[in-house]
């Protein structure tokens, strides 16, 4: 069990994620600050062949009345991501600057691989994102050239309401 519990992070380098839960179960991230250059909150469990290896998704993740303000991706799947991902849920959170680029971020590519599964998404208030509400993006980095198609399946955002964003939805 890992609980992250009413922590603010602030810091606006190159490559500083936030919170980035790997390869492991029973998460809780409540009452967090995320302030970040990259993405608050980026769910990973291994990247190419070494996580197809350990084959340890993260699974059964619970992110709730936290707040993001600046970065890449409010709550990020990837993309360092061959062992998987399941059981994600997003409650309660407010996302909201001009410098967040997107609220739910979907990342990942051929050469990675591995099965986001069964995210759901409520009560979720976006004031506004630079980019989009909703990225799926299976062609990051190395794209489509590789031998382990990436899936993306059984994902529910309900009450998410944004009032200001480039894109409601992008996927690629």
């Amino acid at each position: 069990n890992v609980t992250v519990r009413g922590v603010t992070i602030a810091t606006h380098g190159p490559n500083n994620d936030g919170c980035d839960p790997e390869s492991c179960r029973d998460v809780l991230i409540e009452g967090c600050t995320f302030d970040t250059g990259d993405d608050c909150i980026a769910i990973k469990s291994g990247r190419n062949a070494d996580g197809r290896r350990l084959a340890t998704p993260t699974e059964n993740v619970i992110i709730r009345d936290c707040r993001m303000k600046d970065g890449h991706g409010g709550v990020t799947l990837g993309s360092e991501i061959s062992g998987g991902v399941r059981n994600v849920f997003v409650e309660r959170c407010e996302m909201d600057s001009p410098n967040l680029e997107r609220a739910i971020r979907f990342k990942n590519n051929a050469m990675r691989g591995g099965i986001l599964e069964h995210v759901y998404v409520r009560d979720v208030t976006v004031g506004q994102v630079s980019d989009t509400v909703l990225s799926v993006d299976l062609y990051y980095e190395e794209g489509r050239a590789g031998p382990f198609a990436p899936v993306v399946r059984d994902v529910e955002l309900r009450n998410v309401t944004s009032r200001k964003s480039e894109y409601g939805m992008y996927m690629r």
